[in-house]
């Protein structure tokens, strides 16, 4: 894979994690990873996507806190077709 294409996969699932995130400061925190993924250089995109699964992880255990079954269940789903991306493009182990 090229490293552009990683870079606008990932960004791609960072503007999907954006649509389900229900809170404005989580929501604020992707677009600034999305950025990151959009103009830092190649070699920064494992970190990036280290701390988007950070925060998607964040985002739901909200949602499961609140008791929002329907925002939790687009969350995960967003957040388990990050960590599958970036563990296939080997730009986090695979835990």
């Amino acid at each position: 894979m090229t490293q552009q294409y990683l870079a606008g996969e990932l960004s791609l699932l960072l503007a999907q994690l954006r649509a389900v995130a229900t809170d404005g400061d989580s929501a604020q925190e992707v677009v600034v990873l999305r950025r990151e993924a959009e103009t830092l250089p190649p070699t920064a995109l494992a970190s990036v996507a280290s701390r988007a699964i950070s925060l998607a992880d964040r985002i739901c255990w909200e949602s499961i806190a609140r008791g929002d079954t329907a925002s939790f269940s687009q969350q995960a789903e967003a957040a388990a077709r990050l960590h599958e991306f970036s563990v296939c493009a080997q730009l986090l182990d695979d835990d």
